[in-house]
């Protein structure tokens, strides 16, 4: 059976998309969130007869067809004083901490501290902690010692979510958001991660997850029941805490200070306005002698 003669005498011939090209770029540089559909149907409503399939092809060979990230926007975060409480439960700091085991795989720390005794409330270690997780380990320390009033935290996805908000307006707890990029807003966990860092996280190495587990767990406990913390003259978290209980004031308050400041700072500066005021009294009362 022979060859046909067409066959032989056939020569490809190389397709010329530049007119495509030039009206899909025109277009996706002009309306950069439109799909596929929107530009065929802009090019047929100009007058263009180019087959979808076509149109398709170099839509895909010029990657068009790639799904773009929307970059999603945060509410803006109103600057606030770094607050130094007066009693347990006013305000707990929450942040997250990363690592990697000695095979590579990352984990993550979830760390939750009350600004009060810079008490360590839980460290849940894991590969994924994401908010229902966050909510859990929130549900059991809410169940052991009280709700806070005030949570404070960053602006992590597992933070901003409507599940973890919904679960503190339920429970009557604000959310603290620190402004982005600020985070000395949050001086009382950073401080605390750092510790953790320096003499856990990068003194040890890890081979898996439960060997962080336990290691963490002993860390915490360290913290709380041995290690002196100079900000709480000397005394460590529980200590601290078991010395305010035996000298309960009436009424507790909560203060206001910047990052940079501390309670013994504060009132200092409370005696020194009394002293000045109690001068210009004694002043006043010789003017008039």
């Amino acid at each position: 059976m022979g060859i046909s003669r067409t066959t032989c005498q056939y020569k490809a011939k190389p397709k010329d998309d530049s007119e495509i090209q030039d009206a899909l770029t025109a277009l996706t540089t002009k309306h950069v969130a439109i799909g596929y559909w929107q530009c065929c149907y802009r090019l047929w409503n100009k007058g263009y007869q180019w087959n979808h399939k076509r149109i398709y092809r170099v839509y895909t060979a010029m990657k068009l067809n790639i799904r773009r990230k929307a970059k999603k926007r945060l509410p803006e975060r109103i600057k606030q004083a770094l607050m130094v409480p007066s009693a347990p439960n006013q305000v707990w700091s929450i942040d997250f901490m990363q690592d990697r085991l000695t095979d590579g795989r990352k984990f993550r720390l979830l760390n939750i501290i009350d600004d009060f005794n810079r008490e360590s409330l839980a460290v849940e270690v894991d590969t994924s902690l994401p908010s229902l997780r966050v909510i859990r380990v929130l549900e059991r320390l809410v169940s052991q010692r009280g709700k806070p009033a005030n949570m404070r935290c960053d602006n992590g996805p597992e933070f901003i979510s409507h599940k973890l908000e919904q679960w503190c307006n339920g429970k009557e707890i604000t959310l603290q958001f620190i402004q982005p990029g600020k985070p000395m807003q949050n001086a009382y966990i950073e401080r605390k991660n750092g510790s953790m860092r320096r003499e856990l996280l990068n003194a040890y190495l890890f081979n898996s997850l439960a060997e962080v587990r336990c290691l963490s767990e002993q860390w915490r406990l360290d913290y709380n029941e041995e290690r002196p913390h100079k900000s709480l003259g000397y005394k460590s978290p529980l200590n601290y805490a078991d010395h305010w209980y035996k000298n309960k004031p009436s009424e507790p308050e909560l203060y206001l200070q910047t990052a940079i400041g501390n309670h013994s700072q504060i009132e200092e500066s409370r005696l020194v306005d009394k002293a000045v005021e109690n001068k210009k009294m004694i002043n006043l009362e010789n003017s008039k002698l």
